[in-house]
């Protein structure tokens, strides 16, 4: 049966985190992601989960991971200075291939920057936040009841691919309400981590027989095994064999790219015969959505594409577009983040690529993106 409720974005992240089977949230208040901590301080002792608030978003996050090696799906939130706090344990959880779902709501910066307003700022912290050779996933809602979606498919992605899954929100989304249908949790597909077959003394934590994501065996279920942050083999343990290493690096990339096709999520919109393709993502592409509707109006021919899954980027996606369309305009709360990955994409195509930006902490309307259209098309 259908449940109607009406939500928060930030409301739609606790009540989807609950029903993907999140048991432990670790986390810091921090404006405008607190509303999930006080959320899941509410709703996880109803489940028999785990609520903890640490000193620090560090800390929170290392608890996070903490809690996954244990076997439970574990969840922290944070917003722009929090988020480049947990950067370190980010990088942690991606070498020791540890589940985990991030929500970063984000606002202006940097630094403190704006706490309450909105912005897209973190597009790029995102993906290269923390340092090394990486692959993760990010993804983009634009809508409360796609927030309630996505942070399901990103517990089912952390525990498919044994990686840490990065929700990226922003505060018009997380703060607006809106209805929100919700399903009874059988509806729902949900996936849980594999976990080993062979005894526990011949268990490996990253032993590639089992495919290219291992189980993960629980700690304290009678396996024990070793998790570090250096580059290691097998068995946990810590190598600086070239071989080793480069196969780690190797695989810790291709178990995302290789299977990319399975999350490579985006929306288009009147794209098969527009001229100009607008490109945005999250609160902005809501504007753009209205703003390409009145374009059309104005015998203009223009579509919408807007990325779901930000990271890995959709390149294959814009190539696409930039065989028939004349021109690419990207709208973002920010100075150009996204834009430069736009540009790769259609480099050595006859696409022009345009740019709208905002980092003053306001939402891009769809009049100055209708103004924008009509002025790069000479209207």
């Amino acid at each position: 049966m259908t449940k109607i409720e009406l939500l928060s974005g930030n409301d739609a992240v606790v009540k989807a985190a609950i029903t993907a089977g999140c048991k432990f949230y670790g986390g810091y208040p921090i404006t405008p992601s607190s509303e999930i901590a006080e959320g899941m301080a509410k709703e996880l002792p109803q489940v028999n989960g785990k609520f903890i608030q640490m000193e620090d978003e560090i800390a929170g996050i290392g608890a996070s991971i903490g809690a996954s090696l244990t076997g439970a799906k574990a969840m922290t939130a944070t917003s722009g200075p929090g988020f480049s706090l947990k950067q370190e344990h980010i990088g942690y959880a991606i070498m020791g291939e540890i589940p985990l779902v991030i929500v970063n709501v984000m606002r202006g910066g940097p630094s403190t920057g704006m706490p309450t307003y909105p912005a897209q700022s973190d597009v790029m912290q995102a993906r290269w936040g923390t340092h090394g050779d990486h692959e993760l996933i990010v993804l983009t809602p634009c809508s409360v009841q796609e927030i309630f979606k996505l942070t399901i498919e990103a517990f089912n992605l952390s525990e498919k691919y044994r990686v840490p899954v990065i929700l990226l929100t922003d505060e018009i989304i997380a703060h607006m309400r809106e209805k929100v249908e919700i399903e009874a949790r059988s509806e729902y597909k949900i996936i849980d981590r594999a976990k080993p077959t062979v005894e526990p003394e011949n268990y490996n934590p990253f032993d590639t027989k089992h495919g290219m994501v291992p189980p993960l065996a629980p700690y304290g279920e009678g396996y024990r095994f070793h998790i570090t942050g250096l580059t290691h083999d097998h068995t946990g343990f810590p190598t600086s064999n070239p071989d080793l290493v480069e196969k780690l690096q190797e695989r810790l990339r291709d178990k995302i790219l290789d299977n990319k096709k399975y999350f490579n999520w985006y929306e288009e919109r009147m794209v098969d015969d527009a001229d100009i393709v607008v490109v945005a993502y999250g609160a902005t592409a809501r504007s753009a959505m209205r703003a390409i509707k009145d374009a059309r109006l104005n015998n203009i021919k223009a579509g919408l594409y807007r990325p779901i899954t930000m990271w890995p980027f959709g390149y294959e996606n814009i190539k696409k577009i930039a065989k028939t369309a004349k021109m690419i305009l990207v709208v973002e709360m920010n100075l150009g983040q996204v834009k430069g990955e736009v540009e790769r994409a259609v480099a050595g195509t006859k696409c022009k690529v345009k740019f709208l930006g905002k980092a003053n902490g306001e939402l891009i309307t769809p009049a100055e993106i209708g103004t924008k259209i009509m002025e790069v098309m000479n209207v």
